[in-house]
């Protein structure tokens, strides 16, 4: 596992003023899988020509992914205002804003777009100190170097999708290791960014890096081939403008190199499917269910992740029993978690006695409640309207909530209490299901809380509450199983419940490089036999329709549907299909705004969703519209860096994007 120990670092690190000096330095000792963070004022020159300092610096830059992924505020940024995510009951401004839906104006002070830039510029520095100064040296392995430059260009994908244009000068020159604080930048273009910085880094770290990683998790081709691709499908996309959404800084929207779009999408099909061909360690899992279960974490599908583990607070970075609700914490999951523990049954087949059936448990398909964010109607019905043969909404989202109340302990626990319809229950039984469907009897809400105190309504001879896919609102709703909590050391209670999650935070899976190169074949790339864009998406689609677990019925259930799921594919692949098919594999996990900013298909596909109020009881769907703008197509440059800068009002204005300029 690729692990390490943040010992003195805030919350935020602070690059307010592009100080090349990051603040925490980490050190290997002695371990192949174990990366361990040593506190460090400084990184200078001296420091990166020596292995021990390389190394020190590559474990930096697998610690700072866990600043950005599973920082639930970053993630809300990531998924909020798209047709995947609006805010639930319990949102505050850090939620609202993001959804575009007047409750509030999305600025340079509340944009969470802020965790990227604040996390991201260190680790280019970082990675520029060793690519720079540990070549000089000449013993330094080229594979080592390669692993800061592909976190080199990660950084600054994800920068220039977010914000446009962004420096490649820290304060020494374009690329150049910085030691020095600097109270003035320049802003460079996009075509500069990914012609001077992202490109030529994944293509040297396509040579340079090994097929397996150096350590479990570590950077390999594959991975960089997956980066590369991305690249180059965005980059064209960029080109080709086809809504001419602005960019920032203004330019031309042509390749300094004289490339066109088209053969940018033949480049990016090219190389995802050169990483399809030469996976080396990596394949596809034989179901979506093992892709996100949690006791098969770190599974052949991850390419890349931010580590944790409940092993040790020392290399989890946090605490393993009560979670700070800040980074390094990973608290993502909590967000699309409800408060479930409000439920009530009853200990009495009157209708007295009331007991919460369903504790609060450190467990996948329950966990910490926050109810900051919350899947749309449309995500149930539309998104996933196939829930039968496709067993990606099973393995997407928690919808049967099942009796654990004894795990809680204590003197005289029932073995069996009263649900609905005062019917009996035990142990283990569902007490509130999500259904599927809308059912051919219609389901008696109460006006208020009602018997369930969280307002679920009943259906003749059920023992179970049920809530309908029209019923779901912003305060209850199907929570995010896939990346719900996962421990080992429960025993026979509730376990850790208000930790933050353990498990890592996956960030590239092998899967994508299958709709990359679908994509750029829907863009004119010429494919290759067998591979075009029907039949890369058809890989997925027919994983998707084997089944070896029912998630929700919490039963074995070895299906194969995937002749089914192929035949319901249509012959025919435009993008919003590829757009649909991306949503269902990565549904929740922080693609989405990217995906639709990339494409430019925000307005079209996310302009209005629907959903239910925030009370309990509040079963009435609203149509919600957003208005979305072509500036929210870049992201506010954060109020921290426009103060830091030693600039006059004019050139800090200019600084910011438009559309965000006070």
């Amino acid at each position: 596992m690729l692990l390490s120990k943040k010992n003195s670092m805030k919350r935020y690190i602070n690059l307010k003023a592009f100080v090349g000096a990051a603040v925490i330095s980490m050190f290997t000792v002695g371990c192949s899988d174990i990366l361990e963070e040593e506190p460090r004022s400084s990184y200078t020159p001296d420091f990166f020509q020596t292995e021990r300092g390389v190394q020190g610096g590559l474990t930096s830059m697998y610690a700072h992914l866990r600043y950005i992924y599973g920082q639930a505020y970053y993630y809300n940024a990531t998924l909020t205002g798209t047709d995947e995510v609006t805010y639930a009951r319990d949102a505050d401004e850090n939620f609202r804003v993001m959804d575009l839906s007047n409750q509030g104006v999305l600025s340079a002070t509340n944009s969470r777009a802020d965790v990227l830039w604040g996390a991201a510029f260190p680790n280019i520095n970082t990675a520029s100190g060793i690519i720079e100064n540990a070549a000089a040296v000449g013993t330094i392995s080229p594979a080592l170097i390669a692993e800061a430059r592909f976190f080199r260009a990660f950084d600054y994908f994800k920068l220039v999708q977010t914000f446009g244009g962004v420096p490649l000068d820290l304060g020494a020159g374009e690329l150049k290791f910085n030691t020095n604080p600097v109270r003035t930048s320049v802003r460079n273009t996009v075509p500069e960014v990914y012609t001077k910085a992202i490109f030529p880094d994944l293509l040297q770290a396509i040579t340079d890096l090994p097929e397996r990683g150096r350590v479990t998790g570590g950077a390999t081709k594959t991975l960089a081939r997956l980066y590369l691709a991305k690249a180059y499908l965005t980059y064209g996309w960029w080109l080709q403008n086809p809504n001419n959404i602005p960019t920032y800084p203004a330019t031309q929207r042509t390749d300094p190199d004289g490339k066109d779009a088209q053969w940018y999408f033949q480049q990016a099909y090219d190389v995802a499917v050169t990483a399809i061909d030469n996976p080396g360690p990596f394949q596809l899992q034989p179901t979506f269910y093992d892709v996100n279960v949690g006791s098969n974490d770190r599974n052949s599908e991850i390419l890349l992740y931010a580590d944790h583990t409940e092993k040790s607070e020392f290399y989890n970075g946090g605490s393993l029993t009560f979670g700070s609700g800040g980074a390094p914490d990973n608290f993502a999951g909590w967000m699309m978690t409800w408060n479930y523990p409000n439920i009530t049954s009853f200990t009495n087949p009157n209708g007295t006695g009331t007991i919460n059936s369903v504790q609060r448990e450190a467990s996948q398909d329950k966990g910490r409640p926050w109810t900051r964010m919350a899947p749309t109607i449309d995500v149930i019905t539309n998104t996933f309207a196939d829930k039968t043969l496709d067993s990606r909404y099973d393995g997407t989202f928690t919808t049967v909530y099942r009796a654990n109340w004894p795990k809680a302990g204590g003197a005289n626990i029932p073995q069996t209490v009263y649900n609905a319809n005062l019917l009996p229950i035990r142990p283990g039984d569902p007490v509130l299901s999500f259904l599927d469907e809308e059912p051919a009897t219609p389901i008696t809400y109460p006006s208020g809380t009602g018997k369930s105190n969280v307002g679920a309504g009943e259906l003749p001879g059920r023992s179970d509450y049920v809530i309908s896919p029209s019923g779901i609102s912003r305060i209850v709703y199907p929570k995010l199983w896939k990346l719900g909590t996962y421990r080992t050391d429960n025993g026979t209670g509730l376990g850790q419940p208000n930790a933050g999650s353990t498990r890592p935070f996956n960030i590239a899976k092998f899967s994508e490089l299958y709709f990359v190169a679908a994509e750029a074949a829907v863009k004119g790339a010429a494919t290759q036999p067998g591979k075009t864009a029907y039949d890369l998406i058809n890989v997925i689609r027919a994983r998707a329709g084997k089944w070896r677990w029912d998630n929700n019925g919490n039963t074995a259930k070895v299906v194969d549907n995937s002749a089914a799921m192929i035949a319901a594919t249509p012959t025919t692949i435009d993008i919003n299909y590829i757009l649909a098919e991306r949503s269902r594999e990565f549904y929740g996990e922080g693609y989405r705004w990217f995906d639709l900013v990339r494409t430019q298909k925000w307005n079209e596909l996310a302009s209005t969703y629907r959903i239910g109020g925030s009370n309990y009881g509040d079963h009435t769907p609203m149509t919600v519209t957003r208005t979305i703008l072509p500036e929210h197509y870049l992201r506010p440059i954060p109020q921290f860096q426009l103060d830091a800068m030693q600039m006059t009002a004019e050139e800090r204005a200019n600084y910011q994007n438009p559309g965000y300029r006070l």
